[in-house]
């Protein structure tokens, strides 16, 4: 099943190995192969764990494939199970064929990972080759992985595509909220229907912004108190009122637009969502950004909880990569951020938006207190925005990011994907590249792994994406799964090898 709820969503992963028909062959090595099996299975349990401690189930066959009757039996226990991916584990010589019995059975539409061991004893690599050799001269895409179990760089690897099958599996179940509409006629924010769901599954259903002010008009107002009080407390005087755009009923606004947002995506079954916010929102209502801070962060008044992907703009490719980066991650916060501006004596991009920075990112703790020192309400720019509100201020903390965006080329998905890291500045030299576009706004002070000519060449609009850490590799796996074609820039894109169904067309 799939877990959802307080907790991030995860997808059964099935593992199965493959051996010798003779049984005087596997009479011998069943129980060695059977221990290969646990151990890997045992390994994934350990280490495939989400930040909330979640974590996908893992399920193993309870034999060891051995004939055509087997193979079906394996293959209908993964059913039950309702394994969305499958690690086929080669360990010793196998019949290729049994492969067919248990694929047909357990369904060609799943990823599908073939793991082998490197001995001279056991000859996994050749089963592997055969077998797989079978599958993807049919035209099964598979992903091969050959290593020692004990080899911390082939354990990196397994559990890189099982972040990336995580990904796609769950996803493909998933329903996108749109509010409002991708805004200000930004087209490349657009819900482009089918190209995503071939590639993702992911269906989007719009909803007016009307409907969310409807239901702000409903919302408990002891809720919001406890919310206006709990930034109170956090921000004190870091609260910039000005007794005209940011006032403590201007704030109000945004925590009922929070709680709005937040009861309309259950009772509609939305996965993550959109904001249009300009300009019906932000110039009637209030401004969307400490809403879709709050949407986008692992915490609020109430405590811990699983972060909702919420893009500014309703910019619906954003919102996507931010799904799926956000499950590459083990469900962290993602940014949503501007190409603002580029200093090209200090090779330093500075990305920052009015929108929805998760707060998490000020000090990447899992504690707002410690994330909310450094963050400040200034009142929004009513030249933009003339309902009001706060605009959230801070920088984000120094520390590795993997930065990301779908983009179209004539109706074909590909995704731009850069490492990269924030970085801290001086508070002097800081202060004056954050005035130099909004210093009310938040900023990420962000070196790329790429020169500023391939970026601008390459990358696909005016919205950015990143999540902590490095997931290149898991993003790479996604999108060969996917059929997305993925652009790595920088020195990273020479780590790739092309799939064979991207050589053979």
């Amino acid at each position: 099943m799939i877990i959802g709820g307080d907790s991030v969503r995860t997808t059964p992963i099935g593992i199965v190995m493959f051996n010798d028909e003779r049984e005087h062959v596997w009479r011998a090595n069943n129980r060695e192969c059977m221990e290969v099996v646990s151990q890997w299975a045992d390994l994934i349990r350990k280490n495939i764990k989400n930040v909330d401690g979640s974590a996908p189930e893992v399920v193993t066959g309870s034999k060891i494939i051995t004939s055509v009757r087997v193979a079906q039996q394996v293959g209908e226990e993964l059913v039950r199970a309702n394994c969305k991916q499958i690690i086929l584990c080669y360990y010793v010589w196998n019949f290729p064929f049994f492969v067919w019995p248990f694929i047909n059975t357990v369904g060609r539409d799943k990823p599908i990972l073939c793991l082998s061991n490197n001995s001279g004893k056991f000859p996994g690599n050749v089963g592997l080759l055969a077998t797989d050799g079978a599958l993807r001269q049919a035209g099964i895409k598979t992903h091969r992985i050959v290593g020692d179990m004990d080899d911390p760089e082939t354990q990196r690897k397994v559990f890189d595509w099982i972040r990336a099958a995580q990904a796609y599996t769950t996803i493909r179940n998933e329903v996108y909220g749109m509010y409002g509409g991708h805004s200000m006629g930004m087209e490349t924010g657009y819900f482009h229907l089918v190209p995503i769901i071939k590639a993702f599954g992911v269906t989007a259903r719009q909803i007016d912004q009307l409907w969310l002010v409807k239901e702000m008009e409903k919302i408990d107002e002891t809720e919001v108190e406890k919310g206006f009080q709990w930034f109170q407390r956090l921000l004190g005087s870091r609260i910039k009122y000005d007794g005209k755009m940011l006032t403590p009923e201007t704030l109000k606004a945004q925590i009922r637009l929070y709680l709005a947002m937040k009861k309309v995506n259950e009772e509609k079954g939305f996965d993550f969502c959109g904001l249009k916010g300009q300009r019906e929102l932000t110039e009637h209502v209030c401004l969307g950004d400490v809403a879709e801070m709050l949407m986008n962060d692992p915490y609020d008044w109430n405590g811990p909880k699983e972060p909702t992907v919420c893009a500014t703009e309703a910019d619906s490719l954003a919102a996507v990569t931010m799904q799926l980066l956000k499950y590459v991650s083990g469900g962290l916060p993602v940014l949503f951020m501007d190409v603002r501006l580029y200093h090209p004596d200090k090779d330093l991009w500075d990305f920052c938006n009015s929108g929805n920075h998760a707060s998490w990112y000020a000090s990447r703790s899992m504690n707002p207190e410690e994330n909310f020192k450094k963050v400040t309400f200034h009142p929004a720019l009513e030249y933009y925005f003339k309902a009001g509100g706060a605009s959230v201020e801070f920088d984000a903390a120094p520390g590795e990011i993997t930065f990301a965006r779908l983009g179209l080329w004539d109706d074909k998905l590909y995704m731009v994907i850069v490492l990269g890291e924030a970085v801290e500045l001086p508070p002097e030299e800081r202060k004056a590249i954050n005035a130099e576009t909004n210093p009310t706004w938040p900023h990420v002070h962000a070196k790329l792994h790429c020169d500023f000519e391939e970026f601008l060449k390459l990358f696909p609009c005016n919205h950015i994406l990143g999540v902590a850490g490095n997931h290149i590799r898991p993003l790479t796996y996604l999108c060969e799964m996917s059929g997305v074609e993925p652009v790595i820039l920088g020195p990273e894109s020479q780590k790739r090898i092309p799939p064979i169904w991207d050589r053979v067309k």
